[in-house]
């Protein structure tokens, strides 16, 4: 297999291991866990909780009518196919990739909950001080890293070919 073959699958490769665990951390809450009832106190500003979001991250846009669905599955989509395309012209630049890779984990994960049940299950409870972070899931913790990589990434001055 040629060697820029085997780099896109080992990005899918990452890809796919967020996917997984993504959904296997929400079914599990889904087995264990009434909505919106039951919360699991890990530590003193850490729990797990079983919510239902139709926003987006964070639960953006929550409280809107319902145009969600819809939109995020296509903005996931077209997100999907642009990473894709990225993964497979820009080889060399791990960190990029990396990035990338978590990001079309995450966003492929949140798109099955999307279609299965309408919303996204949000499990991760942070707080201090009386104060919640919107509940999260693995998903949008693989696209937060990605995007801060994202950043990263572009804020790191390039390598000059000496060679050249």
């Amino acid at each position: 297999m040629p060697d820029q073959r085997r780099n896109e699958l080992v990005w899918l490769w990452l890809s796919a291991l967020v996917l997984l665990l993504d959904q296997l951390t929400k079914l599990a809450v889904i087995d264990r866990m009434t909505a919106y009832v039951d919360a699991i106190v890990i530590t003193g500003f850490f729990n797990l909780v079983h919510v239902h979001n139709t926003g987006a991250a964070f639960s953006l846009f929550a409280d809107q009518p319902g145009w969600q669905r819809g939109f995020f599955v296509g903005v996931a989509a077209i997100a999907s196919i642009v990473i894709l395309y990225l993964l497979r012209k820009t080889q060399g630049r791990r960190l990029f990739s990396i990035a990338l890779a978590l990001i079309l984990g995450g966003a492929i994960g949140n798109v099955i909950d999307r279609i299965l049940y309408g919303h996204v299950i949000d499990f991760l409870d942070v707080h201090a001080g009386g104060w919640h972070w919107p509940a999260f899931n693995v998903a949008d913790a693989a696209i937060t890293v990605g995007a801060a990589m994202l950043i990263w990434d572009g804020m790191r001055s390039p390598k000059i070919d000496e060679t050249a």
